[in-house]
């Protein structure tokens, strides 16, 4: 299956798929339930940097969107995202999305939660191929270049 069948028709299958699993991962860290186990005040407030320096980033990679969407395709009328927080890294929302995330199921202190936010981030590793796949069949070369200089999620720019 090539990226062309992942983003119209035959993979459209695994893209919905990922999106349910994104969703579920997400509610699987707010789950309700109480704490099993005590944190170290420096846990409590590293884990709270992540969940605002997460949120935070999250927002500056959405900001700039005309219109958001869960799905791998890019809208009709997006254009190329390549300055700001998409700079430095290809996939803000996912990089700020798995921080707060991580942080968050750390507050929850609960095995879920954790469970949940490692399930998130490997769906979004994998969402982010998809729907990079995506972007190059979009952007042709204008995408390659960007993504030969900018790294996936964090890094140094190459």
């Amino acid at each position: 299956m090539d990226r062309a069948d992942v983003t119209r028709g035959r993979g459209t299958d695994l893209a919905d798929l990922l999106v349910a699993a994104q969703a579920a991962a997400l509610t699987g860290v707010l789950w309700p339930g109480r704490a099993r186990w005590r944190l170290p005040a420096a846990a409590i407030v590293g884990a709270g940097a992540l969940v605002v320096s997460g949120g935070a980033l999250a927002l500056a990679g959405a900001a700039p969107h005309t219109r958001l969407t869960p799905r791998v395709r890019p809208p009709a009328d997006a254009r190329l995202l390549t300055t700001g927080v998409y700079a430095r890294t290809r996939n803000p929302i996912y990089v700020g999305l798995t921080a707060a995330t991580w942080g968050a199921a750390v507050l929850r202190r609960r095995r879920g939660p954790l469970v949940a936010a490692a399930a998130l981030t490997a769906v979004l590793a994998v969402k982010s191929r998809l729907e990079e796949g995506a972007l190059a069949d979009r952007f042709g070369p204008a995408y390659l270049d960007y993504a030969a200089r900018t790294p996936r999620f964090l890094g140094r720019a190459r």
